[in-house]
């Protein structure tokens, strides 16, 4: 008879990898794209918006070719994190079409308080969790509501990505979704 400890073991589709702002996590999942290159992915990545060479907001680039703005400084917004008014509807014009395309991993960058302001996303990564298709997602390292949410399901790993750790976790995570995906 198994425990609850080893049926969880078995369950894990959803990796989460977390680590400190600038530590390399966005990097790792385009690495990781790239190594599934034979794979259907799905997803976005995240990314710094510089001008001058000084960053004034982020990005969000879709697996499929899309991007645009998801927060600059700006930007005239309710929400706000910092200093960066956040374009909740341009977001999710972008990413929730790409969170619905069917394909064998996705790929999500980030779940953080700027992309947690949209319920739809939360949503739609919530029932992408439920789902069958393995995720690799970021998480930030600390946050409440959904970010701890997402931390504390049972069919999730969290990875911590450090500088000793971040060259070779795209090689272990292909290897990883490929083993979850002969399974």
């Amino acid at each position: 008879m198994s425990n609850g400890a080893d049926k969880a073991k078995t369950a894990v589709t959803n990796i989460l990898l977390t680590g400190r702002p600038g530590i390399g996590k966005t990097t790792v999942i385009t690495r990781l794209a790239d190594l599934l290159s034979n794979k259907a992915t799905a997803g976005f990545y995240t990314g710094e918006i510089r001008e001058g060479g000084q960053r004034q907001g982020f990005g969000a680039t879709t697996f499929s070719g899309g991007s645009g703005v998801l927060a600059h400084v700006g930007l005239q917004s309710r929400r706000r994190v910092g200093r960066y008014g956040v374009d909740v509807a341009a977001f999710e014009q972008l990413v929730l079409p790409e969170l619905g395309r069917g394909c064998d991993v996705m790929l999500i960058d980030e779940i953080g308080k700027m992309e947690c302001f949209s319920t739809r996303f939360v949503n739609a990564v919530r029932g992408l969790l439920d789902g069958p298709t393995p995720i690799v997602a970021t998480v930030g390292v600390s946050g409440g509501g959904f970010i701890a949410e997402v931390k504390a399901r049972f069919d999730a790993e969290v990875w911590q990505v450090t500088r000793e750790s971040r060259d070779g976790l795209p090689q272990r995570l292909a290897e990883r979704v490929a083993a979850t995906l002969r399974q």
